[in-house]
């Protein structure tokens, strides 16, 4: 805090003022202290703003007396240049309000940042802007009247954020949560919990007038004795109602007065202080560049901006004051600028004003207008308002200009007793009234009776708080203490249905022509559907490509829309589209026009949406954390929605650099279900792999054939993730080695692999089996020895697990996971078998839930189905031979089992004999039986003979040398059997 100034010596305006607060001071701290030295400098800055030869317009945000005053002063003086606090870089944007429905915001966004730390980006600042305040009213006058020029002096977006400290919270205690214009940042805004609080997304807001006390005490101080609650209620009750009726003289006055208290209560020197002081140096100077290259008679201007800034005490102030500020260079970053739908709930969540303020302000507004008959400037041609007269020019005397008096009005109106203002009980009986019947639509089991409770309540409360007419406030404390039960019956509560009635909240919306290329595409685009998507809400689309082709562009541009706007924009109602597969008719719930903020921040990246498709592709395939399964992830979205292949070849060969880089298997699983889906579509669609992926399988088999042993071993590696790898290696394996790659690398990987966790170990013998180094029988012997031992049973669950696991690599084996379980149920005790089972549902819901349904079809294979044939079933693990020799360890002989099958079925031998190559005629029917032609084959390949019999049932040794051929006794058992394989091999 400065000290204080000392006393004029030349006579002033206010020097009868400034006497009598001198003597205020003195009566009331019993000499000079810091209170007179606030006191008298409160009036010096008025002096100082009022004798500036550049008239000062003070404003607050979304004010309804200020933008009552600025219509009635834009209309009196005619002024040929107006200076508006806003950022200058965002003046091209301002022609465009008259396309847009207010309250909309004007927005710079950047994407991309050079000069500022990476995770700030995006960056991105809004200024609302609603037809209640006083910035329009500037605005409108300028554009709309030839030869008025609106010039923009406050810093760019650039320097918001290069002045801003919200992000190091240290360098100023009282600014922390606070953005640069003192404004509250998203992450710590008090109201706004719905959907329509979000219009601004995670942008910093700019308002224009930004006046409230920064001395928390202050503001305790005036609530309290003011007996409101909020602050908005405060500046309501003592100044929007007091100013509305009030010249101009006396209301910039009482501006500079509020603004110069705020100023000088405002605790400590700290970063919130310098940053308002340097914006307002910034300003002078840019007016004053302004001034000596034009030559304008600052007489002609009028200087629009807080009331805070308008009392600044900084040298550069004034158009003769000094020279020197230096404005420091814009960095590098490339920013786009655009307009935004907002509404009267963000702009109270941006700003941290109650709820329902901004639209009890747009209400006062209207009666403003119509109580004082003052006519507001709108801009021409925009959506809800009358067409203009036609106005004369800025230099035409149509309206007398009142010259701005120094006289002091000050005095009178801090002396003149606040006027009293009479009930009106035709307006609060019509309150009450309408929210009655809102609160019974909403589900209040409202009456008559509340009515007049409400109406009563609302006069008590008044009365109770020195006022004799109710304000909205009064009268929604009194609703909600009427007619708020214990809960609310449907979506919005008493105080919320009280701001809807007040005036609701009106959501903004900005018009086509005022779009960015990207979005006008997009309607464009969709304009085959016949819908209004700029409207909000949702809407349902029925797309049938099959009678209308000219959909299918449609059906495009929703897919891409789906993959690049918020959920909800486009929501697929029915239809799908995979690689290879796209639906003939497709069902749409849209929402461009409820999220429209987010489709114009499309068009801030490109102009079309392949563009930004494309550069989203490639930002996540490039990025310094990007995985393997994310890239593939984007080789598969630019194949599905914008079709070619230099994309995804591209992408794909990013995929494989990003693969060999890895030195992780977290991302195998989804690595592996990104690569079979890729095959599965390039296997069908295309003549011939394309040349990057089938590098990316060699690599990939190489790859996780070094990293095998390691993840068997590593803790952190999940057995999920080993059977993905294991799923690429067995999967991929016929590809692999028929591009060169080597099946010893993966026998040397399983067997220099020593895992140690009970589910990583069935999933090593389960690929022991797929190699051929474990049979079937060892394996199921291994899981009886579990079984049969009481140290290993409670670990059981999770060899299950590794088994289930094992199905996604070795999906063969799912009869025996089926027989593990079962024998689990049949062998185990009671006492053993229920404290285990609930860990083996758990195990298998939290780690195999995807392999679930394989095993279930299995085991309903398996079982009989129906309970009556349960009794008498066997299973199939149980009808085997329990010491039945292997097909290494079986005797080979001259004549093979199976050999009296042959002459009975000749059609089936010669078809058997010719599926191996057998060229053997049948041996002469008068010499000796020699058996089928296929007889001396079967002893040359005894495992191939050995595999026919047993998938035929045939469970009979092999015959001795030299032995006559045996009778068809297996035939005669299974009849229907042979003649099944006897059609099937010969197509009859």
């Amino acid at each position: 805090m400065s000290a204080a100034p000392e006393l004029r010596a030349a006579p002033t305006p206010f020097a009868a003022l400034r006497g009598q607060l001198h003597q205020a001071a003195a009566e009331f701290s019993g000499g000079a202290d810091a209170l007179e030295g606030i006191l008298l400098g409160m009036v010096d800055d008025v002096d100082r703003a009022a004798g500036e030869p550049l008239e000062i317009f003070p404003v607050c945000h979304h004010s309804p007396a200020s933008a009552l005053a600025m219509a009635r002063r834009l209309r009196e003086k005619q002024p040929k240049v107006v200076y508006l606090e806003l950022c200058e870089d965002m003046a091209p944007l301002l022609t465009e309000l008259r396309n847009c429905r207010l309250p909309v915001a004007v927005q710079a966004f950047a994407g991309d940042i050079d000069g500022f730390p990476p995770d700030w980006a995006p960056l991105s600042v809004v200024a609302p802007i609603t037809e209640a305040s006083a910035e329009y009213q500037a605005i409108a006058y300028a554009l709309d009247t030839p030869g008025v020029e609106l010039i923009l002096v406050d810093r760019s977006s650039d320097h918001v954020f290069q002045w801003d400290t919200r992000h190091d919270p240290a360098a100023d205690p009282d600014r922390a949560g606070e953005d640069t214009d003192g404004t509250a940042a998203t992450g710590t805004k008090p109201a706004g919990t719905e959907p329509e609080a979000a219009l601004h997304g995670e942008a910093v807001g700019v308002e224009i007038g930004d006046l409230r006390p920064r001395f928390a005490e202050l503001e305790e101080h005036l609530l309290r004795h003011g007996k409101v609650r909020h602050w908005s209620e405060w500046w309501h009750q003592y100044v929007e109602v007091p100013l509305g009726d009030s010249d101009h003289d006396t209301y910039r006055q009482v501006m500079f007065l509020i603004g110069s208290l705020f100023r000088r209560l405002a605790p400590g020197d700290g970063d919130r202080v310098r940053v308002d002081e340097d914006r307002e140096r910034y300003m002078w100077t840019r007016m004053r560049e302004h001034l000596a290259a034009t030559g304008t008679d600052p007489a002609d201007c009028l200087y629009v901006c807080g009331a805070f800034h308008a009392a600044s005490r900084v040298d550069e102030f004034g158009v003769h004051g000094a020279d020197g500020f230096e404005i420091s260079p814009r960095t590098a970053t490339s920013w786009q600028y655009g307009l935004i739908p907002s509404s009267h709930t963000a702009i109270e969540a941006q700003f941290g004003l109650a709820s329902g303020s901004v639209s009890i302000a747009a209400t006062q507004w209207a009666k403003n207008l119509k109580r004082t008959g003052v006519k507001p400037y709108r801009l021409e041609g925009q959506a809800g308002t009358k067409k203009p007269r036609p106005r004369k020019t800025a230099a035409g005397t149509a309206v007398p200009a009142t010259p701005v008096s120094a006289d002091d009005r000050l005095s009178g109106f801090l002396r003149r007793p606040p006027v009293v203002d009479t009930l009106d009980e035709a307006e609060l009986l019509g309150w009450s009234v309408d929210i009655v019947r809102a609160a019974r639509r909403s589900g209040y089991l409202a009456s008559t009776a509340d009515a007049i409770a409400v109406f009563e309540t609302s006069i008590l409360l008044a009365g109770m708080r020195d006022r004799a007419k109710p304000t909205p406030y009064d009268f929604q404390d009194a609703a909600v203490t009427c007619i708020e039960k214990d809960s609310v019956p449907g979506r919005r509560d008493v105080r919320r249905l009280v701001e809807i009635m007040m005036g609701g909240d009106r959501i903004g919306q900005v018009g086509y022509d005022a779009l960015p290329p990207l979005a006008r595409d997009v309607y464009d685009r969709l304009a085959p559907l016949e819908l209004n998507l700029q409207q909000r809400g949702v809407r349902r689309a029925l797309l049938d490509m099959a009678s209308r082709p000219e959909l299918e562009s449609c059906s495009d541009v929703l897919w891409m829309l789906r993959r690049l706007m918020p959920p909800g924009a486009a929501r697929p109602i029915m239809g799908e589209r995979r690689l290879g597969e796209r639906s003939i008719q497709e069902s749409w719930d849209l929402s461009l026009g409820t999220h429209q903020r987010a489709l114009i921040e499309l068009g801030y990246e490109g102009v079309s949406l392949g563009q930004v498709l494309e550069q989203r592709l490639r930002r996540t395939a490039y990025g310094p954390q990007a995985t393997t399964a994310e890239v593939l992830e984007a080789v598969a979205d630019a194949t599905l929605y914008l079709g070619g292949r230099r994309l995804a070849e591209e992408l794909g060969t990013r995929a494989l650099e990003v693969l060999a880089a890895e030195r992780t298997v977290d991302g195998a699983p989804e690595v592996l279900r990104r690569v079979r889906g890729l095959l599965a579509y390039y296997r069908t669609s295309e003549p011939v792999l394309p040349p990057w992926i089938e590098s990316f399988v060699r690599t990939g088999y190489a790859h996780y054939c070094t990293l095998l042993p390691t993840a068997f071993g590593d803790e952190d590696a999940t057995v999920g993730q080993v059977a993905a790898m294991l799923g690429f290696l067995f999967s991929m394996e016929s590809l692999a080695l028929s591009l060169g790659c080597d099946r010893t690398q993966l026998e040397l990987a399983v067997a220099q692999s020593h895992p140690r966790d009970p589910a990583k170990t069935a999933l090593l013998w389960a690929a022991q089996v797929q190699l051929g180094t474990l049979s079937r029988g060892e394996l199921r012997a291994r899981c009886d020895e579990l079984l049969s031992n009481p140290l290993v049973v409670p670990s059981y669950p999770r060899y299950l697990s590794g088994f289930v696991h094992a199905l996604e690599p070795v999906p063969g084996l799912a009869d025996v996971v089926v027989e593990a379980v079962s024998n689990a149920f049949g062998r185990l005790p009671d006492d053993v078998l229920l404290p285990w089972l609930p860990v083996l549902i758990t195990t298998l819901r939290s780690n195999a839930a995807e392999l679930a349904p394989l095993l279930i079809r299995e085991a309903g294979r398996i079982f009989p189905a129906r309970l009556a044939a349960l009794d008498a079933w066997v299973p199939p693990w149980r009808q085997r031979p329990q010491t039945a020799p292997t097909a290494r360890a079986r005797p080979h002989s001259p004549t093979p089992r199976g050999a009296a099958l042959l002459p009975a079925y000749p059609a089936t031998c010669d078809a058997v004999a010719d599926l191996l190559g057998c060229v053997d005629g049948w041996a002469p029917t008068d010499g000796p039986p020699r058996g089928a032609p296929g007889v001396a084959l079967l002893p040359a390949h005894p495992a191939t003979c050995d595999a026919l019999a047993e998938l035929l049932g045939c469970d009979s040794p092999w015959a001795p040398a030299g032995a006559a051929p045996r009778t068809p006794s297996l035939t005669a058992r299974h009849p229907d059997t042979a003649r099944a394989v006897e059609s099937l091999l010969t197509g009859s």
